[in-house]
């Protein structure tokens, strides 16, 4: 796999220190677990908070801590079922088959989501988003933050071309206008907090109808 975009370092360094959120952490982790780039990074960043670790002060547990932890540790967790409309698990990466995914549902031409259930409180929400080959997004910016990995297929847009590894950083600072490659249908995992803003008369027109 040759992986060309990562994720910003602030957000790997986060990664590594475990404050993102449940969708943010799933979306760098599957980038992580094929980019050995990255991997190098969180890795370093791990060593470092371990170094600080050692210098701090040990604070006592509360009564019955070491009990509670070893009981979580001997229930076992039930694995998830992770099959999606038309998605084997032997589509998805590891880390994937262990969430529940929801059915497919249509959110614009040539274009289908499918939620992903987090197991915990998130601000943003995940989903697998594929688009048909060719197909060609609506110019926009978004209100909050988009996450995306590229799981299979290729997209390209303003900041290069992305194909599977790759992973996508958007803000309310970014315009862009995603083309999905040709040869095959594109299939990304994605966090998002807030909404899509269509540019454009069309794009506002048809706005309030695109939810993802």
């Amino acid at each position: 796999m040759n992986v060309t975009h990562h994720p910003p370092s602030e957000l790997l360094a986060g990664f590594a220190a475990g404050t993102l959120d449940a969708g943010e952490h799933l979306v760098v982790a599957v980038h992580v677990s094929g980019c050995s780039t990255c991997r190098r990074f969180v890795r370093a960043v791990e060593r470092i908070g371990g170094s600080t670790l050692e210098t701090v002060k040990p604070a006592p547990l509360k009564a019955g801590a070491f009990e509670a932890v070893m009981a979580k540790l001997d229930s076992p967790s039930p694995r998830l079922h992770s099959r999606a409309d038309g998605l084997a698990d032997d589509d998805l990466p590891e880390i994937l088959r262990h969430y529940r995914i929801g059915r497919r549902r249509r959110v614009a031409p040539g274009v289908s989501m499918r939620p992903i259930e987090l197991p915990g409180p998130s601000t943003s929400r995940a989903f697998l988003l594929q688009s048909g080959a060719g197909t060609r997004m609506l110019e926009h910016t978004h209100t909050g933050t988009e996450l995306t990995c590229v799981l299979r297929g290729s997209f390209s847009h303003e900041g290069g071309r992305f194909g599977p590894g790759d992973f996508d950083f958007g803000d309310e600072t970014l315009d862009h206008q995603p083309i999905v490659g040709g040869d095959e249908p594109c299939l990304c995992l994605v966090a998002m907090t807030g909404d899509l803003r269509m540019n454009g008369f069309f794009g506002r027109l048809i706005g309030p109808f695109v939810r993802l």
